[in-house]
């Protein structure tokens, strides 16, 4: 598992044509590659022990807070494995909030949970005045 070392492919593999609920278009991944080149969106990259990706997500870094904006995986819980791994390099490099977006029955069983909008402001707030996030390291684990 890598950070930041394949961004482009990450993107590329969330926005594949044929994934359902597509949303990802060229105007967005150029919007959030430019975000990656300035440091504020970073990927997390699942590779294959033949090094082929097989899995990954990519989101907003802002202080203690990491917006979660897509995953994909090529493997079955490849993807699982990258939101693992974000977790723990969080944990590790200070974040405060992983934000999801949405609690799926899966996200909910590794720990997801919603909270009221006023709890989640309070949280947001809390997070974005920490100290940047330093989880993004590239070393792989």
């Amino acid at each position: 598992m890598t950070a930041d070392r394949a961004f482009d492919q990450v993107i590329e593999a969330c926005a594949a044509p044929g994934r359902e609920g597509r949303w990802i278009n060229d105007e967005i991944k150029d919007a959030y590659g430019q975000l990656h080149r300035m440091g504020w969106v970073h990927s997390i990259e699942v590779w294959s022990a033949d090094g082929g990706l097989v899995g990954g997500l990519y989101g907003v870094a802002v202080g203690g807070l990491f917006a979660g904006e897509s995953m994909f995986h090529r493997e079955t819980d490849a993807s699982k494995v990258a939101l693992v791994e974000l977790a723990h390099r969080l944990r590790r490099g200070g974040g405060r909030l992983l934000d999801t977006q949405w609690v799926t029955k899966h996200l909910a069983s590794l720990g997801a949970r919603e909270v009221p909008r006023t709890t989640y402001l309070s949280m947001v707030a809390i997070a974005v005045a920490a100290p940047q996030v330093t989880a993004f390291d590239d070393r792989p684990r």
